[in-house]
C-alpha cells in the first residue's frame, strides 16, 4: 500500500495547480508572518541580537512544526481519509505553482501588449528591485529570474520536505523561508538578528535547489541548440557566481536552457547592485516577453517531474522495506 502522505502530496499538488491560493481565504503564511513581526518588535533590540534571532527561529519553526504534527495526527486518528484530506489541503496551501504562474502572467500580458507602465507596476508586486525605469528586456529578465528562483522556493523545496516529513516538514520549510524573507537581510537592522534565519534558509534549500536546477537542464526545452555537456558545464560554472548559494543553480539553469542572459545590474531603492551574468556568451537572443512563457513552462515541467521522481523513489523504498 502507498503511504498515506504520498497520496496527500499528490492531492496537494493537484489542488494547488487547479485552485492555487484564493485571495480571500486565510493563509497560514500570513499567520506565520504576523507572529514573526510581533516577536521581532519584541526581540530585535539591545544586546545579544544574534542569540535573540536564534530564539525567534526556534520559536517560529518549533511551534509551526509541532502544531502541524498535532493537526495531522488528530485528523488521522479520526479516520484515514480525514487524515489524507487534511494533509492534502495543508500541502496544497504550502505550494505556489498556480500563484507563481498567475503572477508572471500579470506581467507578461501588458508587456506583450506594449503597456509598459502597467507591466512595471505588476512586476513591482513580485520583485524587490526598482521597476519604474526598466525597459522591456529588463522587465522580462526580472520576471524570469523570479519564476526560476521560486520554482524551488515555492514548489520543489516544499515538496522535498513534504516527502521527507509530510505536511509538518513542508510547513517547517515554509516557516524557515518566511523567516528569511522577513528578517534575513544584511542591513544594520537585521544583520545580526537575522543571521540564523538567513543561514538556516540556505541550509534547507541546498539539496532541492540543486536537484531542481539539474532537472531544468535535463528535462526542459533547450531553446539554444547547445549540447547537453556544454549546458551542464555552463550551469555549474555560472551557478557559483550568484551571490546566493542556492538561487544561482536555478537562474543559471534557466539562462542556459533559454539561451538568454540573466543577472547583471539591478537597482534597489536607488542603490545599484551588479550581479554576475549567467548564460551563454555567444549567440544570445534578446530577453523578451516570450521567455516569460518559457520560464512558466519550465516551472510546470520541473514541478511535475520532481513530484514523480520522489514519489517513485518513495514507493520503491517502501516496497523494498
Amino acid at each position: 500500500m502507498i503511504p498515506a502522505h504520498f497520496i496527500a502530496i499528490a492531492i496537494g499538488i493537484v489542488l494547488d495547480r487547479i485552485i492555487g491560493d484564493p485571495p480571500n481565504w486565510p493563509h497560514p503564511v500570513k499567520w506565520i508572518g504576523t507572529s514573526i513581526h510581533n516577536l521581532t518588535k519584541l526581540l530585535n533590540k539591545g544586546k545579544l541580537r544574534t542569540m535573540k534571532g536564534a530564539l525567534l527561529w526556534l520559536i517560529i519553526c518549533g511551534v509551526t512544526f509541532l502544531l502541524v504534527i498535532w493537526l495531522v495526527s488528530f485528523a488521522y486518528r479520526l479516520h484515514l481519509l480525514a487524515g489524507i484530506a487534511v494533509e492534502g489541503i495543508l500541502v496544497a496551501a504550502g505550494l505556489a505553482q498556480k500563484s507563481l504562474r498567475d503572477a508572471a502572467l500579470l506581467v507578461y500580458e501588458p508587456l506583450q501588449s506594449g503597456e509598459m507602465k502597467e507591466a512595471r507596476e505588476k512586476l513591482s508586486w513580485i520583485v524587490g528591485r526598482d521597476t519604474d525605469k526598466l525597459n522591456a528586456g529588463e522587465i522580462s529578465r526580472a520576471t524570469i529570474e523570479t519564476v526560476s528562483e521560486n520554482t524551488s522556493d515555492g514548489i520543489t523545496a516544499p515538496l522535498f520536505w513534504a516527502f521527507l516529513l509530510g505536511a509538518p516538514g513542508l510547513w517547517l520549510y515554509k516557516a524557515v523561508n518566511t523567516l528569511d524573507s522577513m528578517v534575513g537581510y544584511k542591513d544594520d537592522r537585521y544583520l545580526q538578528f537575522g543571521k540564523v534565519s538567513a543561514r538556516m534558509d540556505d541550509l534547507f534549500n541546498v539539496i532541492p535547489s540543486r536537484i531542481t536546477g539539474l532537472l531544468i537542464v535535463l528535462f526542459t526545452l533547450n531553446e539554444g541548440g547547445l549540447s547537453l555537456g556544454k549546458r551542464f558545464r555552463g550551469w555549474l560554472r555560472d551557478a557559483k557566481r550568484h551571490p546566493s548559494p542556492n538561487s544561482g543553480y536555478l537562474e543559471a539553469a534557466t539562462a542556459w536552457q533559454l539561451n538568454i542572459q540573466l543577472g547583471g545590474k539591478n537597482t534597489y531603492r536607488g542603490v545599484t547592485s551588479e550581479r554576475a551574468k549567467m548564460g551563454p556568451l555567444k549567440d544570445l537572443v534578446p530577453t523578451s516577453a516570450s521567455h516569460i512563457r518559457s520560464s512558466i513552462n519550465q516551472m510546470h515541467v520541473v514541478s511535475w517531474i520532481f513530484w514523480f521522481l520522489f514519489t517513485a523513489i518513495g514507493v520503491l523504498m517502501y516496497a523494498i522495506a
